[in-house]
């Protein structure tokens, strides 16, 4: 009992005095000190760096224009020496050349040709997607019926000195062609007019009206619907004069060999 009464006696430090001290270190010590101490993780190596644009590493999209794209256009689409950029191109632009098969080039050419699309209708969706965050440009157009007698007029001026009155396209100077414009659809003749590929002119909303638009795409549905027909029978419809000559011929090599057939009948 003593020593516990002697233990009582003890002087102590007192309770402010001692926060105050406490304060002074901590003070001392810096912000470091306030932090608590992190518990110990396992080591893990840096973290992944992507160059996939704005768009997530695992974005369907951005998987596509990674392994078909980037290597001509840039992993942001900013451009190389191989292809021009991707920014502000806009959906439509992209969809168009996709769609139409002109993209991604097998192999450098001046002119792409339309050809069958690469990817299935939901891998070009994601890819245009994932082209358009790059920036602006035309939107893939909506497309709806138009008036044909107006559609023929707008064709007429604007589209028949490139594409013949008859949509069957033309050449035109230094190697490019005018092309076809049977197996496009609707929606792709109106993203040519909004973006203009190769050396087609682009006819904004101040030029052409979405209307107008409407009833050139239109037009378009009946010359498709109604191919000109040059004469003749098959052959890719080469006409009257070149069929002819073809007939001819096969006509000739067949009478040669009757007659050859008939020499050797005589000769037995």
């Amino acid at each position: 009992m003593r020593r516990t009464r002697s233990a009582r006696r003890l002087p102590t430090a007192h309770p402010h005095r001692a926060l105050t001290a406490g304060a002074v270190l901590l003070l001392a010590a810096g912000p470091a000190a306030l932090a608590p101490t992190p518990a110990p993780t396992a080591t893990a190596g840096p973290a992944p760096t992507t160059t996939a644009g704005p768009a997530g590493p695992g974005d369907r999209g951005t998987q596509l224009y990674l392994s078909s794209c980037a290597s001509c256009h840039g992993p942001q689409g900013q451009g190389t020496q191989q292809g021009p950029s991707l920014i502000d191109v806009g959906a439509a632009s992209v969809d168009f050349q996709v769609s139409t098969g002109r993209m991604p080039l097998t192999h450098v050419e001046q002119q792409p040709r339309r050809g069958r699309p690469a990817f299935s209708a939901e891998d070009i969706a994601a890819l245009v997607d994932h082209v358009s965050s790059f920036g602006g440009g035309p939107q893939i157009p909506r497309v709806a019926p138009g008036n044909l007698n107006s559609g023929r007029d707008l064709f007429a001026a604007n589209c028949a000195p490139c594409h013949a009155t008859t949509g069957a396209g033309a050449v035109l100077t230094n190697g490019w062609i005018a092309p076809p414009l049977y197996d496009a659809t609707p929606v792709q003749v109106a993203e040519a007019i909004r973006v203009g590929p190769g050396l087609m002119p682009v006819f904004p909303s101040q030029v052409l009206s979405d209307a107008q638009v409407n009833d050139l795409t239109t037009y378009v549905g009946r010359l498709r619907s109604e191919q000109l027909d040059r004469g003749g029978n098959p052959l890719g419809r080469l006409g009257p004069l070149a069929e002819g000559l073809v007939g001819w011929l096969v006509t000739l090599v067949a009478l040669v060999g009757a007659i050859r057939w008939l020499g050797r009948r005589a000769g037995q």
